[in-house]
């Protein structure tokens, strides 16, 4: 057997294990991708639970605290004018 063709064997040779680790590695990747997806299913499921139990009863309470806070805000510009007038007639 000639130098040449030993090193076009070696190269074949060598291109199969390239391409059989590759291969390996995506079957790793694709099992990973796997099992995330599943915990992320688990997690959504949960959140949805938990979205049905906890947030959904508050859904009233929060619109009622925004709506206050909605009038405050709104008062606020008026308390400012109404302190610069008082801050000006004091006397220094």
């Amino acid at each position: 057997m000639s130098t040449t063709h030993l090193l076009v064997l070696l190269s074949v040779i060598l291109a199969v294990v390239v391409v059989a680790v590759l291969a390996a590695a995506l079957i790793e990747v694709h099992r990973g991708l796997t099992r995330i997806s599943e915990g992320l299913a688990t997690l959504g499921t949960a959140l949805e639970g938990v979205e049905a139990e906890h947030l959904r009863p508050l859904e009233p309470a929060v619109k009622a605290i925004n709506a206050q806070f909605d009038i405050i805000l709104g008062a606020l510009p008026g308390i400012a004018r109404k302190a610069a007038v008082v801050a000006e007639r004091r006397p220094r």
